[in-house]
């Protein structure tokens, strides 16, 4: 790693950690209280793609909250796929059945359904990804570990990404190296906001 990409990841881990620790003392209620208005907007977005699969995730409670929409998506028939970790760092994936479980080493709610391989999102009309803050320029900056930037840089073909964020952590800017994979937008509990929709 050079000096330059070193300075990068140390600036995204000290944003990181503020951000963490700021959802952390704001807790579940905020994201509780946030959940009717992000679910419709990313209803909406779900509806203007004309998407019948998605890619989703089973949100932490100080998280955005995913699970309206994935009960929205459930009742209106939609397939929907949820990340499964592996060890060597790629996401598996299953469709959503309603039942989880929580992944032992980080703690991360995962489905129970049969894991489907990394393939399996190349059926995926609309990708939605977690994310600790967003650039105004799609930069993202996730947890820390690389899933979803390893998943979209290895898809041959990828849909439309969009990140999910409180309002408070889309920024102006976010430290971001060559490496770290774009989103084409975000979505927050204001609304949604596309950067760079890919063709």
């Amino acid at each position: 790693m050079s000096e330059d990409e070193a300075a990068i990841e140390e600036a995204k881990r000290v944003l990181r950690r503020r951000l963490r620790t700021e959802r952390a003392e704001l807790g579940a209620a905020r994201a509780a209280e946030r959940s009717p208005a992000l679910t419709e907007h990313l209803v909406a977005l779900v509806r203007e793609r004309g998407a019948r699969t998605i890619s989703a995730y089973l949100s932490l409670p100080d998280e955005p909250d995913t699970r309206g929409l994935i009960r929205w998506a459930d009742a209106e028939g939609l397939r929907v796929l949820l990340p499964i970790i592996r060890t060597d760092g790629l996401l598996d994936w299953a469709e959503h059945d309603g039942t989880e479980t929580i992944e032992a080493s980080l703690g991360i709610p995962e489905p129970t359904g049969e894991a489907l391989p990394p393939t399996a999102l190349d059926d995926v009309d609309l990708m939605l990804v977690p994310a600790t803050a967003i650039g105004r320029d799609g930069s993202r900056i996730g947890g820390g570990r690389g899933f979803f930037d390893r998943t979209i840089a290895a898809m041959a073909e990828c849909p439309p990404v969009y990140a999910i964020v409180h309002d408070e952590e889309l920024l102006d800017s976010v430290p971001h190296a060559a490496y770290d994979q774009p989103v084409d937008g975000v979505v927050t509990e204001s609304g949604v906001l596309t950067f760079h929709p890919r063709s």
